[in-house]
């Protein structure tokens, strides 16, 4: 989907700007690879979209976690009702919000902003067995696709995941070491919050996740195996976008997880994707650096829900805008 002789020909007209060369640094690289991903040289960045993608976690009864079950449906009734990070940073961002439901425990009000596609209520426990079946994982990589189909129908010109699931910085951990090859101590951070013992066994659950692993496994039975269902509908989400040839924006260490499987389905998802930030989750940078991506933001964030990936939004149209500046020819301007 990478237009390579578009991409020649935005870095011609990129050297023919009116300002020194590289004069606005990495966001020149990033107009450069939008050019060849929408075909054309002067590339166009509209309203964008998060999907962010609920569900609970078994795992939360080996107590890694600093807060308890119930604030993940307390938090989507948040997003609801537009009172959360990402409600408000999608206000200045020109960004819709979309809430996809894919394991929550408990009921949600019907909502126009809510998709309910409930696979189960929570995953197992994955440091005592599966998180899910495999026809689970399935049905929820399904509800991710399905939400960024309505998400890209409603008008988004570049797509963004969001995550919210009390214990789900467990699961990305053992879905990205599982992914990577990665021991649990270069991946498990503190998530919400957890003093030494909660890290340690944060680090115990995600072992013993990877114990039960076995050579030959395809990504989505890993997935099923220690994953969540929440990351496997990011990864729908992301699937389903870069079909549509859309670019795609990284949020911070649960999405960037989805993404990661996301982009073991169909590797040539990765040049589609952004990162939209660093978070502080020890996980994340390897996560980029196996993407070979460059975060657009480093601001210490660890919130999650796509707030750092909706911060990138207008950096992203900004670096569109680059490729509509005046040549030196054009202004009438002298080179140097």
């Amino acid at each position: 989907m990478v237009d390579p002789e578009v991409f020649a020909q935005a870095r011609l007209r990129m050297d023919q700007l009116t300002k020194p060369p590289r004069a606005l640094g990495y966001l020149e690289e990033v107009a450069l690879r939008l050019a060849a991903l929408q075909g054309r040289v002067k590339p166009e960045l509209g309203r964008g979209a998060v999907v962010v993608a609920a569900a609970d976690h078994g795992v939360v009864a080996e107590g890694v976690s600093a807060y308890p079950q119930e604030v993940t449906r307390q938090m989507v009734l948040n997003f609801l009702s537009g009172g959360a990070a990402i409600n408000q940073f999608a206000l200045t961002a020109d960004c819709a919000v979309y809430v996809l439901d894919v394991g929550v425990v408990g009921e949600l009000p019907d909502h126009p902003g809510l998709l309910k596609r409930k696979v189960r209520p929570g995953t197992a426990n994955l440091a005592r067995g599966p998180a899910m079946t495999p026809e689970e994982a399935e049905r929820a990589l399904l509800a991710g696709r399905e939400a960024a189909r309505r998400a890209i129908a409603e008008g988004a010109t570049l797509l963004a995941a969001g995550d919210m699931g009390i214990g789900n910085t467990t699961a990305a951990a053992a879905l990205t070491a599982a992914l990577l090859g990665l021991p649990p101590e270069a991946v498990v951070g503190r998530g919400t919050g957890v003093g030494e013992e909660g890290l340690r066994r944060k680090r115990q659950a995600v072992a013993r996740a990877l114990a039960r692993l076995h050579p030959g496994m395809g990504p989505l039975e890993v997935a099923a195996e220690v994953g969540g269902l929440e990351l496997v509908a990011i990864a729908g989400v992301y699937l389903e976008g870069y079909e549509a040839g859309l670019p795609l924006v990284l949020d911070g260490f649960p999405v960037t997880a989805g993404a990661l499987l996301a982009w073991k389905m169909a590797p040539g998802l990765r040049d589609h994707l952004f990162a939209g930030h660093l978070s502080r989750e020890p996980g994340h940078r390897h996560q980029l650096e196996a993407l070979g991506l460059r975060p657009l933001l480093d601001l210490d964030l660890a919130l999650g829900e796509g707030t750092g990936a909706v911060l990138a939004m207008p950096l992203l149209r900004a670096a569109a805008r680059i490729l509509h500046m005046a040549t030196f020819q054009e202004a009438g301007v002298s080179r140097g």
